[in-house]
C-alpha cells in the first residue's frame, strides 16, 4: 500500500499533535494541583513532564486516529489527506489555559469511489485504533510511579475518544457509522466503545 502525504499534510498532523498536547498540558495543569492561572506558580519540570505524557497519550491519540482513517481510505482506494484547524487548535489551547477543554483539531478528508460497508470502516478505523490504545497502555498502569500515571492517562483518553467519536451525531464518526451501516453492526460497535469509555472513566479514571 503506498501512502503518499501531500504538502502541509505533515506540518498539520506535527501542528495538531504539538498544539493539542498543549491545550491537555494547561488543561491538566489547570484543574490538578497547581494553578496556572492567575498565578503562574508551576516548575518548569513538572510542566515538562505533563507535556510529555500528553504528547504520548492525547496527542498519540489523536494522530493514530486521523491516520487510521487516512490508512484505511488508502486501502480502499480513496484520495485521503488531514488537514488541521488552526482556528480550534487556537481555542483548545486558550480553553486549556482558562480550565475548559473542547478539541477538534482537524480531519482526514477522503474521497473516491467506495462502498457503503468501506465508508463505514473508514470511519470506525479512528475509534477502533482508540480502543486497541487503550489495551496497549492498560498493561503499564500496574508499574506506578511516572509511567503509571502516563498510562491512566493513556486509558482513558483513548477510551473517552472511542466512545465520544461514535456518538451518532453531526461530523463525527458514529454518524458516518449510522449512515453506511445496518442498525445492528453499528450497535454493536457502537455499545462497544461506549462500553469501554464507561469502564475506563469509572474504574481508571484520570490521574489529577
Amino acid at each position: 500500500m503506498n501512502v503518499q502525504f501531500y504538502p502541509g499534510e505533515r506540518r498539520d498532523f506535527l501542528a495538531a499533535w504539538g498544539l493539542l498536547s498543549i491545550a491537555f498540558t494547561f488543561f491538566i495543569v489547570r484543574v490538578g494541583p497547581y494553578t496556572l492561572i492567575p498565578r503562574p506558580t508551576v516548575s518548569i519540570p513538572y510542566l515538562t513532564a505533563v507535556f510529555g505524557a500528553t504528547m504520548a497519550t492525547v496527542g498519540v491519540g489523536f494522530l493514530a486516529h486521523e491516520l487510521a482513517h487516512k490508512l484505511v481510505a488508502v486501502r480502499f482506494g480513496q484520495t485521503a489527506v488531514f488537514r488541521a484547524d488552526y482556528t480550534m487548535l487556537g481555542l483548545a489551547v486558550v480553553g486549556g489555559l482558562a480550565g475548559f477543554l473542547f478539541a477538534a483539531p482537524g480531519a482526514v478528508h477522503h474521497r473516491g469511489r467506495i462502498t457503503p460497508r468501506e465508508h463505514g470502516l473508514i470511519a470506525v478505523a479512528g475509534p477502533a485504533i482508540n480502543l486497541a490504545l487503550v489495551a496497549l497502555f492498560l498493561p503499564f498502569l500496574l508499574l506506578g510511579g511516572f509511567i503509571g500515571v502516563t498510562a491512566q492517562l493513556g486509558v482513558t483518553v483513548n477510551g473517552l475518544l472511542a466512545g465520544f467519536n461514535m456518538i451518532p451525531f453531526g461530523p463525527l464518526d458514529g454518524a458516518t457509522v449510522r449512515k453506511q451501516w445496518r442498525t445492528v453492526e453499528f450497535a454493536a460497535a457502537f455499545l462497544l466503545c461506549a462500553g469501554v469509555a464507561v469502564a475506563t472513566l469509572l474504574f481508571v479514571g484520570f490521574p489529577f
